[in-house]
């Protein structure tokens, strides 16, 4: 029997010979990541906090996650071209405690089985748009190019300081980066301005991340299928989250063997107080059926193990040993 690692490792080639599936998350070991990056993040419905870029986010009752507060009292850039005065490089702690602390999550990992993985829950795009609002981040890659550039260049930069410290600190072996550039039917941009603006950023990110060993797994929920070829130029090795508007056998014919497809599992479908056995064991039986035992990983969409209700993650990751009792 293959390790999680070595598992991994025929899955992602074209015509590897994995000995089952993929089983969603089992193959990282996710650390307690960017406490310093988010800050204040409320983790608890009702509650809210800033993080360090002085976004202010709000966990309304009856949801999954946090959102920023974009009114004219909170929104942090109201005017792109003053962004150098109000953006600022999060603080990283020198506290040796602090990364004892990483450390000894790191330590925890199997390391036969598992990557000790960083976490970064919010990417260039995602950022933007926090500190602007959507709308105002939409239009200022038409209206201010240069100052969005200029911009994305500032949080490159804050991207590779967080990269290096958690290589050269805790030394990791993947990093599951968050950014999702999508609705569930189609991209926020085109991949034209895609490939103007958050391509080369990504290129320079998880060009870092490569020529230091890691592994990058990277969260979009999303439709994307437009954006494969740029996921493939700027490095990313797993696309976690792709759902199945996105046609996954498909791209998976198309570029098997460059990616690796993380994703099918609806959450939608799976992960609600009305969940029972057989609902699950369909979808996760669909989606396996579906996409193959090649460039595939059976996960739910959602951007990190667990569930928002009780037994559901566990209940997806017994499915799919079924099935690869089944399949393989």
């Amino acid at each position: 029997m293959l390790t999680a690692k070595e598992n991994l490792r025929e899955v992602m080639k074209k015509d590897g010979h994995p000995d089952r599936f993929v089983n969603q998350y089992d193959f990282l070991h996710v650390l307690v990541p960017d406490l310093y990056y988010m800050g204040g993040y409320p983790l608890e419905p009702g509650k809210e906090g800033y993080d360090q870029f002085g976004v202010l986010w709000r966990f309304p009752e009856g949801q999954m996650g946090a959102f920023p507060v974009h009114d004219d009292e909170h929104r942090v850039l109201k005017d792109i071209t003053e962004w150098r005065e109000i953006v600022h490089k999060p603080f990283i702690p020198d506290d040796p405690g602090y990364w004892g602390m990483l450390n000894g999550f790191a330590a925890q990992a199997d390391r036969e089985n598992q990557y000790s993985c960083a976490l970064q829950t919010q990417g260039i795009f995602e950022r933007l748009h926090a500190l602007m609002g959507m709308e105002d981040a939409m239009a200022n890659f038409y209206m201010e190019p240069e100052e969005m550039h200029e911009l994305i260049d500032f949080l490159v930069e804050i991207e590779l300081d967080f990269a290096r410290v958690m290589i050269e600190k805790v030394g990791i072996e993947a990093v599951l980066h968050h950014d999702d550039w999508g609705s569930l039917k189609t991209s926020f941009m085109s991949p034209q301005m895609f490939d103007e603006f958050i391509t080369p950023a990504y290129k320079k990110i998880y060009g870092y991340y490569h020529e230091h060993n890691v592994l990058v797994v990277h969260h979009n929920d999303a439709y994307s299928a437009n954006l494969v070829p740029s996921m493939i130029e700027m490095g990313i090795d797993i696309w976690q989250g792709a759902t199945p508007t996105n046609n996954i056998p498909e791209l998976i014919k198309k570029y098997g063997g460059q990616i690796t497809f993380m994703g099918e599992i609806e959450t939608k479908v799976c992960d609600l107080p009305t969940w029972t056995p057989e609902i699950i064991a369909a979808e996760v039986e669909r989606a396996c059926r579906k996409c193959g035992i090649h460039s595939f990983i059976p996960c739910q969409t959602a951007g990190m193990s667990g569930s928002a209700f009780p037994g559901v993650y566990e209940e997806i990751r017994k499915q799919i040993d079924r099935m690869s009792k089944e399949m393989f």
